[in-house]
């Protein structure tokens, strides 16, 4: 549900809006704000509408691109017909989260995690042995992506490393904490799903950002015991840890976007996560 949310932030700052979705889960839109509808906008989107070019958008914001055949196909379709492009990726590029996930061997990586700090150098990080071909996690990774947007010469691109997001809607019950209560000292950059909408929206109108890759997420990121002293107690299993190496925190340096964009994020991500978690706790 983030993309309602960037619209609507785009939409209130008094920019001309045009969303391209299937029309399959449909949220209202503001008024005056265009859609594009076509049965081809769903992953991966390597075909678009003719009027996505015809709206000749200053910016285009890609959600959703998992591979490099989406990516290569929305540099391909807007290169000439956009100002610049701004794509959503994740921390799961770094090599930190690859020696997480036992994929690839090494020590901890310093943390606060920067956004030069190496990534991974395993690629396809969700791909099995017997992965369909066909299925997202044997084509999916994000430094494909990001490889692709940022060495394109005719679009210049923007690129936004998201944290674990939560919000009012799943996982509400904030299961990314308290499922790891087994691992204290832990840490995991998380955002309020209002905050990381704030940080799409600025880098979708801030030109500073051209060029550019950033972290997004909370200013600092607390251990899961830190976490769970400031929430109330909540009934929820506990996560399987086969597989991953809690040595290893995936915990991100946030600081490039609020120094070069100013970013500031709109509700304190404390009192944040302590509401959504107040409000499940009285679900029970």
């Amino acid at each position: 549900m983030i993309g309602p949310r960037v619209v609507r932030r785009l939409h209130d700052s008094g920019w001309e809006v045009a969303v391209l979705h299937r029309g399959v889960h449909h949220a209202t839109q503001p008024p005056g704000v265009t859609e594009f509808r076509s049965p081809a906008a769903a992953i991966p989107v390597t075909t678009f509408p003719a009027e996505t070019r015809a709206f000749a958008s200053d910016v285009v914001l890609h959600m959703i691109a998992m591979g490099e055949a989406d990516a290569t196909a929305a540099m391909t379709w807007f290169a000439g017909h956009a100002g610049r492009i701004v794509v959503l990726s994740s921390g799961d590029v770094y090599r930190a989260y690859g020696r997480f996930i036992a994929s690839e061997p090494g020590p901890p990586e310093p943390t606060p995690i920067k956004e030069s700090a190496p990534v991974r150098d395993r690629l396809y990080p969700y791909r099995k042995s017997d992965t369909d071909p066909n299925a997202l996690d044997y084509w999916y990774d994000k430094i494909i992506v990001e490889r692709t947007v940022m060495a394109h010469a005719q679009l210049p691109a923007t690129v936004l490393r998201l944290p674990k997001v939560y919000g009012p809607e799943e996982p509400a019950n904030l299961v990314t904490v308290y499922g790891f209560r087994e691992q204290p000292n832990w840490r995991w950059t998380h955002g309020f799903i209002d905050n990381v909408a704030a940080a799409i929206a600025l880098a979708v109108t801030d030109g500073r950002a051209a060029g550019h890759i950033f972290n997004v997420g909370e200013g600092e990121t607390p251990t899961m015991a830190e976490r769970l002293a400031r929430l109330p107690q909540l009934d929820v299993p506990a996560t399987p840890n086969e597989g991953k190496d809690f040595r290893h925190d995936i915990a991100y340096d946030t600081t490039k976007i609020r120094t070069l964009l100013g970013f500031k994020e709109p509700v304190d991500e404390r009192d944040a996560m302590r509401e959504i978690a107040l409000s499940w706790s009285r679900r029970k």
